[in-house]
Parts: structure tokens; C-alpha cells; sequence
């Protein structure tokens, strides 16, 4: 095999992280009996918790949270189980961070909390779940957006980003906070036509 082509083999080599991927609960808690590091990083930097929460692999998330893996281990493009289980809606992963020491302030390579994501992604449950668990719903990333206006610039204006709108809205979200170049969210909407948006934001004060 080329060199180049094992690079991505390579990875996730070490069997922690390779029973992570295959979702071997068994194989995980018998590897840890036998002293495995259970934050060992790959190539990526990644640990094999954020290896299961990339897969969405719950019950091996489980065993690894369960056992103490860190929540919160950041790999090289600062990534986490707990952001990129936000990010990506996988909910069930997401709640386990939450109940084990997920750090709702920090951020990643965009600045942004995990709530920003999951608003633009249309993850309405997650948005739900950030929002109860305390992540700031007025934080701004770098691109200087909120989840409010994430959602509406990066949505698609239909039901889930509705129903996102109104949750963040109902969460205390500043609908009058806007972007860096001083668009409004309110403004934003109506300039894509999101009739039911706008509707939601004007009943909230919005300008």
C-alpha cells in the first residue's frame, strides 16, 4: 500500500479508538480493564470518546463517558464530544456531556458555542437542550453572528428554523442584536422572505 494511502488507515489505529468507531462496547470496557488510556489521542487529535461522537456510536459514548473520558477534550481543529455533538444534533451524546462536566462556554474554531451550529444545522431538540442547560443564547462568533442570526441567514426559513427561532427567542435571545455589519436579524428576514420569522421576531419587539 503507498505511504499516502495508509496516512488515513492510520488514524484511528490504536484499538480503543478503532472499537470506538465500531461502536464494541464490550471491546471498549474490556480494553480499559486491561489499562488502555481512555484520552489517548490519534492522529487528529482526537480522543476515542470524539471518535464514537463523530459516528454517533451512543452506546460506545456511553461506556467511555461512564468510565470518565473527558467531555470537553479539544482535538486539533477544536473539536469536542460536546461541541461536536451539539454541532451535529447528536442528541443522545449530547446529553450524556451535559450530565458529565460539558463546559457550555467553550468554543470552537469559529468562536462560536455549540448552540450556533445546532441553530443553523436545524437541530431543533438540540437548540432546545443548549438553551436549558445554560449556553449563552446572545454569544457572538467571530463571524459576528448569534444562533439567532445563524438561523436565519444560514437556514432555510422552513419549520425546524422557525420552530429554532422562536425557541431562542422564548430563551431570551436579543432580537435586536445585529450583525457586524449592523443588520438586525428582523432586517435579515425579511430580506429572504421568511414570513413566519419575521412574524415571530416582531412579537418579540424586534426593529
Amino acid at each position: 500500500m503507498p505511504f499516502i494511502a495508509s496516512i488515513g488507515a492510520a488514524v484511528h489505529a490504536a484499538p480503543l479508538h478503532a472499537a470506538a468507531e465500531k461502536n464494541d462496547a464490550a471491546g471498549i470496557a474490556r480494553l480499559l480493564a486491561e489499562g488502555a488510556a481512555i484520552d489517548e489521542r490519534d492522529g487528529s487529535g482526537a480522543t476515542p470518546l470524539l471518535v464514537a461522537t463523530h459516528a454517533n456510536r451512543v452506546e460506545a459514548a456511553k461506556v467511555l463517558i461512564d468510565a470518565g473520558a473527558d467531555v470537553n477534550a479539544l482535538d486539533k481543529i477544536h473539536d469536542s464530544p460536546y461541541l461536536y455533538a451539539g454541532a451535529r444534533g447528536h442528541l443522545d451524546i449530547l446529553k450524556m456531556t451535559l450530565s458529565h462536566g460539558a463546559d457550555l462556554k467553550s468554543l470552537n474554531r469559529y468562536g462560536g458555542t455549540a448552540l450556533i451550529p445546532a441553530a443553523e444545522r436545524g437541530h431543533v431538540e438540540t437548540v432546545r437542550t443548549l438553551i436549558a442547560a445554560g449556553v449563552d443564547v446572545n454569544h457572538v462568533n467571530r463571524l459576528g453572528w448569534t444562533a439567532l442570526l445563524e438561523a436565519i441567514i444560514l437556514g432555510s426559513g422552513g419549520q425546524r428554523h422557525q420552530d429554532i427561532v422562536d425557541a431562542l427567542v422564548k430563551g431570551g435571545a436579543d432580537v435586536n442584536l445585529a450583525d457586524g455589519q449592523g443588520v438586525t436579524p428582523l432586517q435579515h428576514a425579511r430580506s429572504r422572505h421568511y414570513d413566519r420569522i419575521e412574524a415571530i421576531l416582531v412579537a418579540a419587539g424586534a426593529r
